[in-house]
């Protein structure tokens, strides 16, 4: 296992060191002057060239790119432009809200996709298979941003019963309760299209898991189609669909921007909304190289827990050539 994690880690710093690169270049590339925006249009030559010369904006790109990243490594973030306040301090608020509310949804859309599939699996009825179909395609069609005006409408106006935005005003563990129902409409609204994801991938797992010798030699000794489903045809179908789970959680971080705008949720996809219309380039640099790392780092580890529950993965990862 350890000499499989050691392989994969050169491949994951070298996509790292890359994606900050093109981040850091991408950034600059936007129309949009900070100076401009913090010095005011009335602003003289001198006035611009002095707060130039202070954000190190007159300095080579590539000079500018090597002190930011030797600041990333060592943990200065710097200081935000426009927002106001260490980069760092920024990121800690939205990102412990980003969280919170990710980590709510994918809790929720893998429950909802270990029950839909294995019922619907178990019960193997084609008006149950239809309607599980019907519902994952809707989850998957309809954008989030519909889905959760949609759901702003109808249980936070029509039928007043949640809120329709914000946090809990006390923290999330003064009241679990009140916790629960700001969290609710946020968190399905964005665990929605993953589980339909997830659903659609186990069921066909599990499938597939039902056409195997060993499943038809459990069929002929008389056991029953639910215990070979729970105990036998799950546990295969799992470390593949554990893959699926880590893509699924680097969509749910980029699916946040959108629900935290529509939910007045202030974590890291307002934040970097905030950053990018007020060109403040220290904030959205590093929440970009952020949302980068915790993909390929999720990736890393799905990677690696799926090498540890199929023995297959580990042994072809650990031999030259794959072989």
């Amino acid at each position: 296992m350890a000499r499989y994690l050691l392989k994969r880690l050169p491949s994951t710093l070298v996509v790292l060191l890359a994606a900050s690169f093109l981040i850091f270049v991408m950034i600059r590339l936007v129309p949009g002057d900070p100076v401009t925006a913090l010095a005011g249009p009335d602003a003289t030559e001198e006035a611009r060239a002095a707060i130039r010369a202070d954000l190190g904006l007159d300095r080579p790109v590539l000079t500018q790119y090597v002190v930011w990243l030797g600041q990333v490594l060592t943990l200065d973030l710097g200081r935000s432009y426009r927002l106001g306040g260490q980069v760092s301090d920024l990121l800690a608020t939205g990102a412990a809200n980003t969280l919170v509310l990710t980590i709510t949804a994918l809790l929720l859309a893998t429950a909802i996709a270990l029950v839909a599939s294995t019922v619907g699996v178990i019960a193997d009825k084609k008006w149950l298979n239809a309607i599980l179909s019907a519902i994952n395609t809707v989850a998957v069609a309809v954008p989030t941003f519909v889905t959760g005006l949609v759901m702003v409408l109808l249980f936070a106006v029509l039928l007043p019963i949640l809120p329709a935005g914000g946090t809990p005003p006390a923290g999330y563990l003064a009241r679990i309760d009140i916790t629960v129902q700001y969290l609710l409409l946020p968190a399905v609204c964005l665990a929605l299209p993953a589980s339909a994801a997830l659903t659609r991938f186990l069921t066909e797992s599990l499938r597939t898991q039902l056409r195997q010798p060993y499943v038809m030699t459990a069929r002929a000794l008389g056991i029953p189609r639910r215990r070979i489903v729970l105990t036998q045809a799950l546990r295969n179908a799992l470390p593949s669909a554990l893959t699926v789970l880590g893509i699924q959680f680097g969509t749910l971080l980029g699916g946040a921007v959108l629900v935290e705008a529509i939910f007045s949720w202030p974590g890291l996809g307002r934040l970097i909304e905030q950053g990018i219309s007020a060109r403040d380039y220290p904030v959205v640099q590093v929440l970009l190289l952020l949302s980068v790392a915790v993909f390929v780092l999720t990736q890393l580890v799905t990677d690696v827990l799926h090498a540890a529950l199929d023995p297959r993965v580990r042994l072809a990862g650990s031999t030259p050539g794959g072989k």
